[in-house]
């Protein structure tokens, strides 16, 4: 069972597992409160010891993180672990993507705007009038 595993030379400390998967301390104890990483049993009068399959798992978390992915999906693409879910991981994949593409696409929107914006503010002799301001303003009538 995983949260009753002997130690092993190859155990360590939540101090050490934080240190080699790139992490905190308080990022794993947030991870095992959100259900992402099993918390190891501790002995009596002993501490919980960690191991590389830890370290791995964390680190998974992470790079879901950096591609975009919430705790919550992150959660999801655990429970179809050892990919013999593929096509359900695909699919969660693919809503990130979309979800993504549609916010590069609101990114590149507001980047346009802006610079039309910033380019007419450069050329603007009126010393009273801004025209980001003027801009801001009639947005918010």
């Amino acid at each position: 069972m995983y949260g009753s595993k002997p130690v092993t030379q190859n155990s360590f400390t939540i101090g050490i597992l934080a240190k080699k998967a790139g992490v905190n301390v308080e990022t794993i104890r947030f991870y095992q409160r959100r259900g992402l990483l099993v918390e190891p049993i501790k002995p009596f009068k002993g501490i919980r010891h960690y191991t590389e399959q830890d370290v791995q798992r964390v680190r998974f978390i992470k790079q879901g993180q950096k591609l975009g992915f919430s705790l919550d999906e992150i959660s999801e693409l655990l429970s179809l672990e050892e990919g013999r879910h593929c096509r359900e991981a695909k699919e969660i994949a693919m809503r990130k993507l979309i979800l993504i593409r549609e916010r590069i696409k609101g990114l590149r929107t507001m980047e346009t705007t802006l610079s039309i914006l910033v380019d007419s503010c450069a050329s603007n002799t009126d010393p009273v009038s801004c025209p980001i301001i003027q801009t801001l303003l009639k947005a918010t009538a």
